[in-house]
């Protein structure tokens, strides 16, 4: 973690110890504070969850986190080895992790999440303590932001919108992934699983749709039409075509001004 946000963090927790002295104003920070926010009571148990969080998973009410989490029992965590990093938390440090990749199967399964729109979440956690007035622990403040956020439909549209867009041009996984700001096995695998084709496959329907609409301009002959779209009749699109729609880029336009003179 960078210096200059491990000073920000410090400086937020610090508020949060001045304000530990006025339990209503700091229960109110922390309900509308934009960031995250898990308050957990000594045992490891679940007090207090803020709007942010809530919103962040979309978890329609805090009854479904608030004394049912235990940090302690959290089965992800204890795989991860860091339970006795945590445990400092509650014995009055502060202690931080950098680049958390979030357990969202988890999540999803524990609160029978629906309709949650996330791949992939990455998270710098601060666990600070909160003390009274004898300097004893009386909670653990779980303090989340996201360094990197992986939303599949948003992404998986910008990948589309980039594709048909750049559909005359030859096909670049790398900055097909880089328009969806995903690494290329990220960006192919999500693809995959939104849209039940690979992004290169995607890249050659749109193509040949494309093409179709070509050939039925009678203004141009098949080669212009294929040329209009950067490809060559002579070459690899050609075959492609036949491959997809079982006819000949001149069969398919026979048949299909056929069809539209008989509807006319």
């Amino acid at each position: 973690m960078g210096n200059i946000m491990k000073a920000r963090q410090k400086d937020i927790v610090a508020s949060f110890q001045w304000l530990s002295e006025k339990e209503e104003l700091l229960a109110r920070v922390i309900k509308y504070f934009p960031y995250p926010i898990q308050i957990y009571a000594p045992d490891g148990k679940s007090v207090l969850v803020n709007n942010a969080l809530l919103d962040e998973y979309n978890v329609s009410s805090p009854d479904m986190v608030v004394g049912k989490y235990n940090i302690f029992k959290d089965p992800d965590i204890i795989a991860t080895g860091q339970m006795d990093k945590i445990k400092l938390a509650f014995q009055g440090e502060t202690v931080f992790f950098q680049d958390v990749k979030v357990p969202l199967e988890s999540i999803v399964e524990r609160y029978g999440l629906r309709d949650l729109d996330l791949e992939a979440v990455y998270q710098d956690i601060t666990l600070f303590p909160i003390f009274d007035e004898e300097q004893k622990v009386i909670y653990v403040a779980a303090f989340l932001i996201n360094r990197r956020v992986y939303r599949g439909k948003d992404e998986i549209e910008k990948a589309k919108e980039y594709i048909e867009s750049h559909w005359r041009e030859p096909f670049n996984l790398r900055e097909t992934a880089k328009a969806a700001c995903l690494s290329k096995a990220q960006f192919t695998k999500l693809f995959k699983k939104h849209t039940g084709l690979t992004p290169h496959e995607y890249y050659i329907n749109y193509k040949m749709e494309k093409l179709k609409e070509k050939l039925m301009d009678l203004n141009l002959s098949i080669a212009e039409a294929f040329a209009a779209c950067n490809m060559n009749y002579n070459g690899h699109f050609a075959r492609v075509f036949k491959e997809k729609t079982g006819l000949t880029p001149s069969d398919y336009r026979k048949i299909m001004l056929g069809q539209k003179r008989n509807e006319g």
